[in-house]
């Protein structure tokens, strides 16, 4: 298929109470893209990614450790991390994101 629309990315998961939610909306041709929900207070502990990531926060905030850096992302923020950068974070309030793993 040359092309993949998703109308509205947020629709594609429930925030669900204490609990942190994920679906894959798209897989192929060197990229993963996830939505994510997160109730307020989940986090995901220090990871890191083997591929570019880049996180788009669509709903609610954040706060993420990058590379030792605190940052707060709300709606609309964009974040691009090269491979094997450090990150964690904490939803602040219910939030949801948007996961692109880009190249194999």
């Amino acid at each position: 298929m040359p092309h993949v629309l998703i109308i509205d990315p947020p629709s594609e998961v429930a925030i669900q109470p204490g609990a942190v939610v994920s679906k894959v909306v798209h897989r192929g041709d060197g990229m993963n893209v996830t939505v994510f929900g997160f109730d307020a207070g989940e986090e995901l502990t220090e990871h890191q990614a083997a591929r570019v990531a880049v996180v788009q926060v669509l709903s609610g905030r954040l706060r993420f450790t990058v590379d030792g850096e605190e940052l707060e992302l709300t709606p609309g923020s964009w974040l691009h991390m090269t491979p094997g950068t450090p990150h964690s974070l904490v939803a602040t309030e219910p939030t949801i994101m948007l996961l692109t793993l880009v190249g194999s």
